[in-house]
């Protein structure tokens, strides 16, 4: 796990340094630079294979190729057996090497044959071409901005801003899907002119001109026969084998066991092939409503772990200005476990497996087998619904909890008003801000600077593919496009990374992906059973209480904790909104929403947190403040009573 930055054009090779400095926490153990004609790279390690000899850039045998590489590949054996049988010379033993000689063989065309995470710049000096590449899901990140003369890249966002090539402005689009979405998708960023490499997708740069070439995607249209008994016998051969991959590694590799069946599962597939007790890096809480310790120290108990837990009580909203950092964009809820338990993990070990993935995979949420609950629902008559049962919604108390009865009957509801994948993109949207929200968040002024304001085709585009037939493929498509390379895995690499920790996620693996893709729909949701197929797998290696048990996940009662702890700092800070000074949010439909939430009415959390994190964002990107000074920001915040809770225009 490494982090790179480049520039192609006429700069001088202090900006690089200054790029690749930015990235230092995910590459601390050796630095490394390629001073070029027309081009600079530059690099920080993280040291897992070859430890002595695996330094980047890495060229090969004439020199004509330079590399640098984020990422590991894990079938490099075998290409490199392959490789040497052809006559190509090896300097080191890194993994990364194979990519330059596969280069050599088949171009452009060596892209496919890589099984791994990566991303990936490759400079060819007799071509004078540049060729960027993500991996097959998105596990490993890439950017990419053209600043006048030079073309810049780099695995975070601000390597590009470190430069100081790019000024920083806000992209108003990217914002008006985010607040929607909860992710960023496609090629946007929230700055203007900086984009993200789309995953499974290539850029050649040559004579000024980008040439983007998307090289995989799964197709669900080949199905495997319905015979549970022998898909589950391919399945269970398939994780094996690519858990046993991804192991590849000079140091010891650790796992993340929550106490879910994916992560588990992993867990118990590594220890299966280690020789020396496995650690296996676990956190809990206080409040046993939320504490999965008992159920990981089963599994570790089982397979003989190293078990390493940690109970943590940690100040949310201190934590929010370091994640913002490293994410370079707002903090989601999900990563303050990935945080912490990167953190607990990289005191002993510098790679771990993960579950990620299992759920997106093989129907995992509520959200697939409450489509039809909508269904059924649908069956009392559309004038009723709207009538009679969106009043008696709004009588239900709120408990400001996860998945509140409140919030569910409202979502199936509003969701039983659309169909297909209008319903699905809806679902969304549903607890942060709808179409119809995001009217009145944004001032009109701000909605008409907008050039793509359809955040609903984000989804649609994919829900509604070619390569897909049944209704939940189509679902699982959609998340696998989206939410998982947008969402879940950016969170997981840059918490993981903000600790120069290596997290692997075998379910990700392209090879696991397409043959959960090949499995019929009926096998991966059955009935109401999520996740059925895997759960079969998972039955062979971990005990029935945690395959049988409700899913739970790490999580806070953030919402009502905005109630009460952080009433003072949220009233305050939003006293103080950049977003309505600078014209671009209503300071009437923050005030709605804050005063619902405070008075009970609504839970809107999930759209106060989103507005929050913007505002401590801004600062950070736009305001020269530093995840210190935002915390102090915060510490006065939270203590100095500033105004009531209505918010004022600037």
């Amino acid at each position: 796990m490494c982090g790179f930055a480049g520039i192609v054009g006429s700069s001088n090779p202090d900006v690089v340094k200054k790029m690749s400095a930015a990235l230092q926490h995910r590459g601390p153990d050796e630095e490394g630079y390629y001073f070029g004609e027309g081009v600079t790279l530059g690099h920080q390690r993280l040291s897992i294979i070859d430890l002595d000899g695996g330094r980047q850039p890495i060229a090969n045998e004439d020199e004509s190729l330079q590399l640098v590489c984020n990422g590991e590949i894990y079938n490099s054996p075998t290409l490199r057996e392959e490789l040497e049988e052809k006559g190509h010379r090896f300097r080191t033993r890194t993994d990364v090497e194979v990519i330059l000689h596969l280069y050599e063989e088949y171009g452009r065309g060596c892209i496919p044959r890589l099984r791994g995470m990566f991303a990936f710049a490759l400079w060819d000096i007799r071509q004078r071409k540049l060729l960027l590449v993500r991996d097959h899901m998105g596990q490993k990140p890439l950017f990419f901005c053209q600043a006048g003369d030079n073309f810049l890249f780099a695995s975070e966002v601000k390597a590009i801003l470190a430069s100081g090539l790019v000024e920083p402005q806000m992209d108003l689009d990217a914002l008006w899907h985010y607040v929607s979405l909860r992710f960023i998708p496609d090629r946007y960023t929230l700055f203007k002119n900086i984009q993200k490499l789309p995953a499974a997708t290539s850029v050649e740069l040559q004579n000024g001109q980008l040439n983007f070439d998307r090289y995989w995607c799964p197709d669900y249209r080949q199905k495997l026969p319905a015979n549970e008994e022998q898909v589950t016998d391919q399945l269970d051969e398939l994780l094996r084998e690519t858990v046993d991959m991804h192991l590849l590694s000079d140091v010891q590799v650790g796992t993340f066991l929550s106490g879910g069946i994916d992560s588990s599962l992993m867990a118990a597939l590594a220890a299966s092939f280690s020789e020396n007790r496995v650690p296996a890096f676990s956190i809990g809480v206080r409040d046993e409503r939320f504490n999965e310790l008992p159920y990981a120290r089963m599994v570790a108990d089982k397979y003989n772990l190293d078990a390493r837990e940690r109970i943590v009580a940690p100040d949310l909203v201190q934590m929010v200005p370091k994640m913002i950092w490293h994410l370079d964009e707002p903090s989601d809820p999900f990563g303050f476990g990935v945080y912490l338990v990167a953190e607990h993990a990289a005191e002993q070990v510098k790679v771990v497996l993960g579950g990620d993935g299992g759920d997106e995979n093989f129907a995992g949420y509520d959200r697939f087998s409450g489509q039809r609950l909508v269904d059924h629902y649908c069956a009392l008559p559309e004038w009723f619904r709207k009538k009679f049962m969106s009043r008696a919604i709004g009588l239900i108390p709120e408990s400001f909890g996860y998945k509140s009865l409140a919030q569910k009957a409202s979502w199936v509801n509003d969701m039983s008003f659309y169909s297909s994948g209008e319903r699905y993109a809806q679902s969304m949207s549903f607890l942060r801000f709808t179409q119809e929200a995001k009217g009145r968040l944004f001032t009109s002024a701000a909605q008409q600077k907008l050039t793509d304001a359809d955040s609903l085709e984000k989804i649609l585009s994919h829900f509604n593919a070619e390569n897909v037939e049944e209704l939940v493929d189509r679902m699982l498509f959609t998340d696998l496009m989206t939410r998982m390379p947008d969402h879940l895995l950016s969170i997981v690499d840059r918490m993981t990374m903000a600790h120069s920790l290596e997290d692997r996620s075998p379910l990700v693996d392209y090879r696991v992906v397409e043959f959960a893709a090949s499995i019929p729909s009926a096998l991966k949701l059955k009935g109401r059973n999520l996740k059925y197929i895997l759960k079969k797998v998972a039955s062979r290696y971990l005990p029935d209480e945690l395959i049988n048990r409700k899913k739970q996940g790490f999580s806070f009662p953030i919402g009502s904790w905005m109630r009460t702890d952080l009433k003072v700092f949220i009233d305050n800070l939003f006293q103080q909104s950049r977003f309505v000074e600078l014209g671009i949010f209503s300071a009437d439909e923050i005030s709605r929403i804050w005063q619902e939430h405070v008075a009970g009415k609504v839970d809107h959390n999930y759209r106060l947190w989103i507005l929050v994190n913007l505002e401590l964002w801004y600062r950070l990107y736009f305001e020269n403040e530093t995840s210190e000074t935002l915390s102090e920001l915060i510490q006065r915040l939270s203590i100095e009573p500033q105004g009531s809770v209505a918010i004022m225009e600037a």
